[in-house]
């Protein structure tokens, strides 16, 4: 019985996605004898081909908000606390690392510089809120094509729609997360009012970054299907190489020289460390970080979306 139930979900789903799709402006694929390719293909080749390729999504553009609009709907829509889950998630987190490493271990936080903040809640806060993020986009993203398989094969439109409405509906729930943390962050007496503005360009340089990672493993997951196995692996290497439950400075001395330059230049580092300055000590972060997140930023979009369509070429028939 359950089986049925999930089934006439799914077809449900599947079903109003098409009609969002349809009522977008996309056309349905009529494959009845003949073959249709999936998707037409200019030849194009690198920086001209994303261009192509945004201009195909700029015609998808009420596809876009359809679908973000369907997320942002059906994410909590049977639960009983609905989207106060999207802070509770983090705040579990939270407390059980405040615990582990706060109370079993005896990690303390930095004191805040020049909020005077010495909260070490508040400090794993301000680094696991953009973390969860770029996780969020990242999963998501990874399986946004293939759990909309039936729609990559029956209708003509921009397949990164479907990773741009995750990124959307993540940069929605973040936005959430961090309105609230600054509320706590002014009552317990931060000087961060002025900084918000900053946290907020800060937070779309983050999306930036986190949507090339999201284009590159959703077309990967497709030829790949180990990907979301080996990236499970990945995403826990590099939440503990990122100075989130830590402070950078216990790794001075501790690592050879080369890895502690890959360790600070991260760039999650980088950007855990510029939203600590921020919250955490209610100053602005330091310019040569921001120069650098900014040029990361953009690097990784540009490649990822490179990536997608350069292996879209053949999704539809591999999806």
């Amino acid at each position: 019985m359950n089986n049925v139930h999930c089934y006439r979900h799914s077809v449900s789903r599947a079903s109003g996605e098409m009609a969002d799709a349809l009522a977008s402006g996309a056309s349905v694929r009529k494959d009845v004898g003949v073959q249709v390719p999936p998707r037409p293909q200019p030849k194009l080749v690198g920086f001209l081909a994303i261009v192509n390729q945004l201009s195909e999504l700029r015609r998808s553009k009420n596809l876009l908000l359809n679908l973000t609009l369907r997320e942002l709907r059906s994410k909590y829509r049977r639960s009983f606390l609905g989207w106060a889950w999207s802070m509770l998630n983090p705040l579990s987190n939270m407390l059980i690392y405040w615990f582990v490493f706060g109370v079993v271990f005896g990690a303390v936080a930095l004191k805040g510089d020049p909020s005077g903040l010495d909260n070490y809640a508040l400090y794993l806060l301000s680094g696991l809120l953009p973390w969860g993020f770029f996780s969020l986009v990242t999963n998501l993203g990874l399986g946004s094509l293939i759990g909309n398989a039936g729609l990559v094969r029956k209708v003509f439109f921009a397949w990164e729609t479907l990773v741009f409405a995750q990124v959307i509906f993540s940069f929605v729930q973040f936005c959430i997360e961090m309105s609230l943390l600054c509320v706590v962050l002014i009552v317990v007496g931060s000087p961060i009012l002025p900084w918000i503005p900053v946290a907020f360009l800060m937070m779309l340089l983050l999306a930036v970054y986190a949507s090339g990672f999201a284009l590159a493993v959703s077309v990967g997951a497709v030829f790949f299907r180990d990907l979301r196995y080996l990236w499970t692996i990945l995403i826990q290497v590099m939440f503990f190489a990122t100075p989130i439950i830590y402070s950078p400075d216990r790794l001075d001395g501790k690592l050879h020289p080369y890895l502690e330059f890959i360790f600070h230049w991260n760039p999650m580092a980088v950007f855990i460390l510029s939203f600590r300055h921020l919250l955490y000590d209610g100053r602005a972060p330091e310019f040569g970080y921001v120069v650098y997140l900014a040029c990361v930023s953009v690097i990784s979009f540009v490649v990822g979306w490179a990536i997608f369509v350069k292996l879209s070429k053949r999704l539809a028939e591999e999806v």
